[in-house]
């Protein structure tokens, strides 16, 4: 495998990658599809949190990473939490309104202050570290990427809080799947286009 293909690959595990978005995605599916089955949120809430441990376990059992599975598993929790408490299948989707404002924010602010999201993580990974921060054009780099993520946590609140206050949540659970996992590698993806361009870090 080359050096570049091996970057790209640091780069989308990093980013969550496919098992990440495959532990948090399933059950907000089942999620849905039960819900519109028998529409009891209880029961679509147990279908969703069953998966999402039936998953973690799995990951366990094969001897894989559980990060994903385990991430997933909690935010499911929350989510069923927040849906339960208020008895508004809606509101399953609250913590991930909430998630994408604050990874937008901190994406955001990490840009303003000079330090971008991508080059704090994706630095060290690469063998950089953070010498990127006294080379102009490597940073230049790592910020134009993040701003790609800016923009994806925003689009994605600008279009489905609407829909959340509608109260329609078979239009908010499939435009959240729509914007999940497509986004996600639409944006992974032109991160790397972008930050393969840049020249390599000069390593002292």
């Amino acid at each position: 495998m080359s050096e570049h293909n091996q970057d790209r690959d640091k780069v989308m595990s990093a980013l969550g990658g496919k098992k990440g978005l495959i532990d948090s995605g399933l059950p907000a599916i089942v999620f849905l599809i039960v819900f519109n089955i028998n529409n009891e949120l209880r029961v679509a809430l147990i279908y969703a949190v069953i998966l999402s441990m039936l998953l973690a376990i799995w990951r366990l059992a094969r001897r894989d990473t559980v990060q994903h599975a385990i991430s997933g598993l909690l935010g499911v929790l929350i989510c069923a939490y927040f849906a339960n408490k208020s008895g508004n299948a809606s509101d399953f989707y609250i913590p991930k309104l909430l998630t994408n404002l604050a990874y937008g924010s901190v994406y955001l602010l990490g840009n303003l202050a000079g330090w971008p999201i991508l080059g704090v993580v994706l630095g060290p990974l690469l063998g950089e570290n953070f010498l990127w921060r006294n080379d102009p054009a490597r940073k230049k780099v790592y910020i134009r990427a993040s701003w790609i993520w800016v923009a994806l946590f925003f689009l994605r609140i600008a279009v489905q809080y609407p829909i959340y206050l509608s109260g329609n949540v078979n239009l908010l659970g499939t435009v959240n799947l729509a914007m999940g996992y497509p986004l996600f590698f639409a944006a992974a993806y032109l991160s790397w286009l972008v930050i393969k361009t840049a020249p390599p870090v000069h390593k002292v």
